[in-house]
């Protein structure tokens, strides 16, 4: 079975930082491309980075150009999300996501229906 193991998420006050991770396991992961999402009360599920299949090219949302990282370990089946100057709208709850699919655009990339396997979420909570 594909799993998907999201963590690394707390409570962080405004200007903090936290790393996010996402072991996989079961599938081929340098197959996939790694996404992470996040969703905030009453709010639909959004894109946040990606870090392709194809050539370990990385996609963000504008809103955190500069201030998020993605990398991904494909020796050890994990990605990672850094988030520094950490903002209380970027309070969610964060999941990684995986899917076969290629593109070159974040615009691709941030879209559900990309992505076949999704973990769990971990919370984010960043206070003013």
């Amino acid at each position: 079975d594909v799993q998907l193991q999201a963590s690394g998420g707390g409570l962080v006050q405004a200007g903090g930082s936290l790393r996010l991770s996402c072991a996989a396991s079961g599938l081929r992961f340098a197959d996939y491309s790694i996404g992470w999402f996040r969703q905030a009360p009453g709010k639909e599920r959004e894109g946040v980075s990606c870090a392709s299949n194809s050539d370990g090219s990385t996609y963000y949302k504008d809103s955190v150009k500069g201030r998020f990282t993605i990398s991904r370990d494909n020796v050890n089946n994990m990605v990672y999300l850094q988030m520094s100057s950490l903002k209380p709208e970027d309070t969610a709850i964060y999941y990684c996501a995986a899917g076969l699919a290629t593109a070159d655009s974040f615009v691709y990339y941030s879209r559900l229906d990309t992505y076949d396997y999704w973990g769990q979420g971990t919370q984010v909570t960043v206070s003013s």
